[in-house]
């Protein structure tokens, strides 16, 4: 299934794919205020979910969990790191992101903050990032679980889920409805395009919208 969301992903975007859900009946699926901060392209990737919490003592084991995971990744997994919106630290940077590129990873969409950022974008590593924080995350924050569903924003997100970003936001895809959601945003792709083409024929909105059934 995601090799039929990257073929695609070229055509989609997280508006018409929230659309898509809307018309399946999930009406809750969006990721905001976590913009593109190395990327202005459209990101697709299947989620990979790891959990963080907030801590403040000392522990030698802070990146232990955090070094699994990323260990753990597989090609086009999108890695979603879930910390309550925290700006603590910068929970990823340059060391994740070599990493992670080097075992495939799609990207990076988190609630949380990141570093590095000017060598990440020069990397070539998508990263969509609520926050930018230049502190470590040794004694501030650390992994306690991954592959487990994850909640942002009150959107759940468990590992395999379809993720789609871009500059408007994040949408989440449940794995159960991936098929049916893709096809029906490629579908509102192909009528929002005829729409298009009649509005610079000359058409009117009015006739438009009555005529395709999209806006």
């Amino acid at each position: 299934m995601i090799a039929d969301w990257l073929a695609a992903a070229n055509d989609l975007s997280t508006a018409v794919v929230l659309d898509a859900l809307d018309e399946i009946g999930l009406k809750r699926q969006a990721i905001l205020n976590a913009p593109p901060r190395t990327t202005n392209a459209v990101l697709a990737g299947r989620a990979k979910t790891l959990l963080w919490v907030d801590f403040a003592y000392d522990d030698p084991d802070t990146y232990a969990l955090e070094l699994q995971a990323v260990d753990s990744i597989r090609p086009h997994d999108l890695v979603v790191c879930a910390t309550a919106s925290s700006a603590r630290a910068g929970i990823w940077g340059e060391l994740l992101t070599t990493a992670a590129m080097q075992r495939g990873a799609a990207g990076l969409l988190t609630d949380g903050a990141v570093r590095d950022l000017a060598r990440m974008e020069a990397m070539g590593f998508p990263v969509f990032a609520r926050h930018l924080s230049p502190y470590d995350s040794m004694n501030r924050q650390k992994v306690v679980a991954f592959d487990i569903a994850v909640e942002i924003d009150g959107v759940r997100v468990a590992p395999g889920d379809i993720v789609i970003a871009d500059r408007d936001g994040a949408a989440i895809v449940p794995q159960e409805v991936a098929a049916k959601a893709l096809a029906a945003a490629l579908a509102k792709v192909r009528a929002e395009n005829k729409f298009r083409d009649a509005v610079k024929a000359g058409m009117s909105l009015t006739e438009a919208y009555a005529k395709f059934k999209v806006l």
